[in-house]
């Protein structure tokens, strides 16, 4: 099985390190649950929602740089699923510094054979060509993905989506916990 996967908030835990980089620039006017839930629909979103200036917009980026891989916890269970996979990609709008920085930290870059990053010039998703240029090169059967513009891409191209922690009217799976994916999603991809 070749899983494509988002990084942020699929892979690794980052919105809590985001929460905190955004709320220290908004300062009181925002609470961080509102501004972890805004930024789980996308970073835009929350820039938009919050009327943030092209200022503040550089302090938070500055503040995100200097955020380590420690700051980037890898979900629990997930290495067994990206061991138990043929082969595993990443598509996502993060750079490839730090992506590569994040999977280095864990020893995880062997984990994937490809990873198509914002550097590498494709539209943003949802748009589907990221996925279908690694659908293409590695046969993807399953997408994995936190927000719904995770999995409209691959249900464009006729590849099962597993929304993980989050509700979804379009995944064909949902997983709370990668611990439980060998129980709840893998008899099903079978079927």
């Amino acid at each position: 099985m070749n899983i494509l996967w988002d990084f942020d908030g699929t892979l690794f835990d980052t919105y809590p390190a985001y929460t905190r980089t955004l709320s220290q620039v908004l300062g009181d006017r925002a609470d961080k649950q509102e501004v972890y839930d805004k930024l789980k629909v996308s970073y835009s979103h929350a820039i938009e929602f919050y009327n943030i200036s092209a200022d503040q917009v550089e302090e938070i980026e500055r503040l995100k740089n200097e955020l380590s891989p420690v700051d980037m916890k890898p979900f629990s269970g997930v290495e067994e699923v990206l061991k138990f996979a043929g082969r595993n990609v990443i598509m996502t709008h993060k750079d490839r510094d730090g992506v590569l920085a994040i999977l280095d930290h864990y020893g995880w870059t062997h984990y994937f054979a490809d990873i198509v990053t914002i550097d590498d010039g494709f539209p943003r998703k949802p748009h589907p060509a990221a996925y279908q240029h690694l659908h293409t090169k590695n046969k993807i059967d399953l997408a994995i993905g936190d927000r719904d513009l995770d999995l409209l891409p691959a249900k464009e191209l006729g590849i099962a989506a597993c929304m993980f922690q989050g509700e979804s009217d379009i995944a064909d799976h949902h997983l709370d916990d990668f611990n439980d994916f060998f129980d709840e999603v893998l008899p099903l991809l079978k079927k």
